[in-house]
């Protein structure tokens, strides 16, 4: 077993890594996720419409399956639905959300750290650590909502995809730093 106070340093090297690879996926490599967001036609009238919400999250149309008659049913599933994410006012400040996530970087390298600490000796091997480490790693990255969301929310499956292999890249940074910088 090893404590977590003895392995600050793979943690900080592997959310740094995670960090960068992530930006360089979302930012650098335009083919990769630019298109998993499509513009709205007109978006003038959904802006308008959104203009007296609070932030928050909501779907519409707001539907209740337990009290709905089968007639509400049958039209709700005539028309379009969707999950929305608003930000009143849009204020967006990016070096705050790049702390944020980096910090979140660090959890998802602090949680492959204990699984990893908690199962593997001073001393272990490169592919032993890199597999527990690793996996841990990817559990954290790619498999949180994305697969859920595709199948609950309808979020489209290639993006779903592509954020699940973000994940395992992000998973095999992880596993090949603790790897690398596992105590002896």
């Amino acid at each position: 077993m090893v404590p977590l106070t003895d392995l600050w340093l793979p943690i900080l090297v592997s959310a740094v890594f995670v960090f960068v690879a992530s930006n360089i996926l979302w930012m650098a490599l335009p083919f990769w996720h630019y298109r998993d967001y499509k513009k709205v036609p007109n978006q003038n009238v959904f802006v308008d419409a959104a203009k007296s919400l609070a932030s928050g999250l909501y779907i519409f149309p707001w539907m209740d399956w337990k009290t709905m008659t089968p007639e509400e049913k049958a039209a709700a599933q005539t028309g379009p639905s969707a999950m929305m994410i608003v930000r009143n006012p849009a204020t967006f400040k990016f070096p705050k959300s790049l702390l944020l996530y980096f910090l979140y970087c660090l959890l998802g390298s602090v949680m492959a750290a204990y699984v990893a600490g908690a199962t593997l000796a001073p001393g272990s091997a490169y592919m032993q650590v890199h597999r527990i480490a690793g996996t841990a790693g990817i559990l954290f990255w790619a498999f949180g909502t994305n697969i859920s969301d595709a199948i609950w929310y309808g979020k489209p499956w290639s993006v779903a995809i592509k954020h699940v292999i973000d994940g395992v890249i992000f998973g095999f940074l992880i596993g090949g730093t603790f790897g690398w910088l596992w105590p002896a």
